[in-house]
């Protein structure tokens, strides 16, 4: 049977997603708490790989077992067992033709930045600080020419494995809330560091440092040298996935 799970982490303690063979990973993590719970060996596959310090708010996964357990006793034990920094937050059986990445329609990352002149304490981990004051208008304006379909073969990391760098984004919104800038976008798929290499972008803009036409220009030239520095992993957040209705998979 395949069950599939709705999980939480703080990517902080991480070495990313995927399992390497040194340091601890949230899937070798999850691996481990699952077949101590199964009494066998489980693979989990996720709906997107997250780096080293990327943390998600709800990433799904699924396993395949032979296990009996109720829907509670794979929860409850998955999270007893597990690190502390991975939340089951719940299980369901599904059809053996669901599929954690391939299944999935979208993706939605959040990234937010804290734009004031002391750096944080609380939640450093999770932010990214600017002490320089951001025009989040102007990062709007620039973010809007990432909506629609296009090349972003300029915006990917060098050692990107994806055979597509077209890719169809349906939200790039950026908007303020006090001190917290927050940069939230939504597309069919992502390519390796995109969003940290587009907040690379964005940042420099919303400081008046570079024009709001650059980024269109970045994304006409296909040229990964003309873009900024990739931005920090520290801001960004896994948001959410959805799948087609019929798989009934719960959306937090």
């Amino acid at each position: 049977m395949r069950i599939a799970c709705g999980i939480e982490y703080d990517g902080e303690p991480f070495l990313g997603f995927q399992s390497q063979k040194q340091g601890d990973t949230v899937q070798s993590c999850l691996e481990q708490a699952i077949s101590q719970v199964a009494n066998e060996p489980v693979h989990v596959i996720c709906c997107g790989r997250t780096d080293t310090g990327v943390s998600a708010k709800h990433q799904v996964i699924h396993f395949d077992t032979e296990v009996s357990r109720t829907n509670r006793q794979w929860l409850l034990g998955i999270n007893s067992s597990g690190h502390r920094a991975i939340s089951v937050l719940w299980v369901k059986q599904v059809s053996d033709d669901f599929h954690a990445r391939f299944s999935a329609t979208s993706r939605s990352y959040r990234y937010t930045v804290l734009n004031r002149d002391v750096r944080p304490a609380i939640n450093r981990h999770h932010l990214t600080w600017e002490l320089t004051k951001l025009d989040e208008q102007k990062m709007q304006q620039a973010a809007n020419h990432l909506m629609g379909t296009h090349d972003f073969t300029a915006l990917r990391a060098s050692h990107c494995q994806s055979k597509e760098p077209v890719k169809t984004i349906t939200e790039a919104k950026v908007t303020r809330d006090g001190e917290l800038i927050h940069f939230d976008v939504t597309a069919n798929g992502f390519l390796h560091h995109m969003i940290r290499n587009i907040m690379g972008v964005l940042i420099p803009i919303g400081k008046g440092e570079k024009p709001v036409t650059w980024l269109p220009e970045i994304i006409a030239s296909k040229d990964r040298r003309q873009a900024g520095i990739t931005a920090a992993p520290n801001g960004l957040m896994f948001a959410g996935v959805s799948y087609p209705d019929h798989f009934d998979i719960p959306r937090i």
